[in-house]
C-alpha cells in the first residue's frame, strides 16, 4: 500500500513520502496560481482551478485567495462558493454538496495527530533523514448548507443537508440535517424550518 492509498484511507502515513510530496508542492503552486489571477480573467482562472480541482466538473465559484493541500481529495457539488481565505487540508477526502455557500476564513482540517506523543514526535530513519506519522478523517458538507465566517470544520464530521453553521463555530461532531448550529464546540440550537422562511406570496411581483 502506497503513503498516498494509506493517507486517504485515514491510516497513519509518512507526509514526507516523495510522491506526496510532489502532489502537495503542485497543489499550493497551483493555488498561489490562482490567487494572483485577476477576477476578471475567468478564463484564466477556469484552467487553474480545472487542474487544481482534477475531480469537481462543475467548479466552484472560489473567491480568492484560496489555500488546498492536495485539491485532488476534494469534491464540489454544482452551484458551490467560496469568500475569502477558504483553507482545504484535503488530506482525506472532503465532499461538498450542491448548493453549498462557505464564508471568509472558513478553513476545513481533515489532518489528525496520534494523542501520544511519542507517535506523533519525529523520528529518524537509519539514513539519518527525519520523519513523523500522520492521519487523517474525511469530511462531508451537505448539499444546501451555509458555512458562515470563521469556522473551523475538524476531521471526521459531516454536516447534513440543508443546515447552518454559525459564524466562528468550532465543529468537532456531526451536525444533523437542517440544523441551525453555532458555537465552540459547535452545537445544534434549533432545527431550521418553514418558519425560518422570509419570502411569502406577499413578496411576489
Amino acid at each position: 500500500m502506497t503513503e498516498y492509498e494509506k493517507m486517504i484511507s485515514g491510516q497513519l502515513y509518512d507526509p514526507s513520502d516523495p510522491e506526496l510530496v510532489l502532489m502537495l508542492v503542485k497543489a499550493r503552486k497551483l493555488a498561489r496560481r490562482y490567487n494572483l489571477i485577476d477576477e476578471d480573467d475567468t478564463e484564466r482562472r477556469e484552467e487553474v482551478l480545472r487542474e487544481l480541482l482534477p475531480n469537481t466538473p462543475f467548479l466552484p465559484a472560489l473567491q480568492a485567495p484560496v489555500y488546498f493541500d492536495y485539491g485532488r481529495n476534494t469534491y464540489f457539488g454544482c452551484f458551490c462558493s467560496t469568500n475569502f481565505n477558504f483553507t482545504c487540508l484535503d488530506v482525506c477526502p472532503v465532499h461538498i454538496g450542491d448548493n453549498v455557500m462557505i464564508g471568509p476564513n472558513v478553513t476545513l482540517a481533515t489532518p489528525m495527530h496520534p494523542l501520544l506523543p511519542e507517535e506523533r514526535n519525529v523520528r529518524q530513519r537509519e539514513d539519518g533523514s527525519y520523519y513523523n506519522l500522520e492521519y487523517a478523517k474525511p469530511i462531508t458538507i451537505g448539499k444546501d448548507c451555509w458555512i458562515a465566517a470563521n469556522v473551523v470544520v475538524c476531521g471526521g464530521v459531516t454536516i447534513g443537508e440543508g443546515s447552518v453553521i454559525g459564524a466562528g463555530s468550532v465543529v468537532t461532531r456531526d451536525v444533523p440535517p437542517h440544523s441551525l448550529a453555532a458555537g465552540s464546540p459547535c452545537r445544534v440550537i434549533r432545527e431550521v424550518s418553514e418558519a425560518d422562511r422570509m419570502e411569502s406570496s406577499s413578496h411576489i411581483l
